[in-house]
């Protein structure tokens, strides 16, 4: 499993120079631009906890490492209330939109690679050993840990704009995601340390790279999405932006 946990940090630094952290890391543009995005990882945000609560976790169980996957998902399966929090937050819940827009938004063309992380992650997950669950929660996490990092920062600036916290999206969330499943140097060794047959290697390996694939696919999109749609018109669509928002 050594290898597989190998590969997931080598992804996970290619993951992070993403052009979209650039973006967000760019202060000469509005912070609540470089949200912009917040409200398209809706679909993923939403199913998360369904998919901790029905999909990894299992119980009862007598594998240790399943165990220790059921606990995690109890750490993970109500963050879509940050969320939701967040979205109150930022103001997006004061815009005006109609119960059938806001579905076709989050069903969009425009939002397809948002949603297909959620439908990848149900289609490996869905009936999969414990170590495969295992990997999969890790890229999730190490991924996660990239995209929050660089939300948590801008969300410290906002903070100190509008005396207002962001939960999902800033240090909160950031502190109870450690980019890691386990929790302790001695769990993480005996995982390291779980023999895996070439077979169930390369397996995995494969959902490593399409995870992260996909992910990469999605965080384009989000920066596609930040640089067409102003963060007080969030729902536009993209042809009504004649040109790129422009860094202030």
């Amino acid at each position: 499993m050594e290898e597989v946990l190998e590969l997931i940090e080598k992804k996970k630094q290619e993951f992070a120079k993403a052009e979209l952290f650039e973006f967000m890391r760019d202060k000469s543009i509005d912070p609540r631009q470089r949200l912009a995005f917040a409200p398209c990882i809706a679909h993923f945000a939403m199913s998360f906890g369904e998919l901790n609560q029905s999909i990894f976790r299992e119980e009862p169980t007598n594998d240790p490492l399943q165990a220790m996957i059921n606990n995690h998902t109890y750490e993970d399966d109500h963050h879509w209330l940050w969320f939701l929090a967040d979205m109150e937050t930022l103001g997006i819940n004061n815009k005006s939109l109609k119960f059938s827009d806001a579905l076709n938004f989050v069903w969009s063309e425009q939002l397809k690679a948002s949603r297909l992380v959620t439908y990848q992650i149900f289609r490996y997950a869905f009936g999969a050993s414990p170590i495969t669950k295992l990997a999969i929660l890790e890229v999730v996490e190490a991924s996660g840990n990239v995209f929050l990092s660089a939300t948590a920062s801008i969300a410290e600036e906002l903070r100190s704009i509008t005396k207002k916290e962001l939960i999902y999206f800033g240090c909160f969330h950031l502190d109870v995601e450690t980019g890691h499943t386990t929790g302790t140097p001695d769990v993480e060794q005996s995982i390291k340390n779980i023999p895996l047959t070439i077979e169930s290697r390369q397996e995995i390996f494969e959902i490593v790279e399409n995870l992260f694939e996909i992910f990469t696919k999605q965080i384009a999109e989000l920066l596609v999405y930040a640089k067409t749609h102003s963060f007080d018109q969030p729902f536009t669509q993209p042809r009504e932006i004649l040109q790129p928002l422009k860094a202030a």
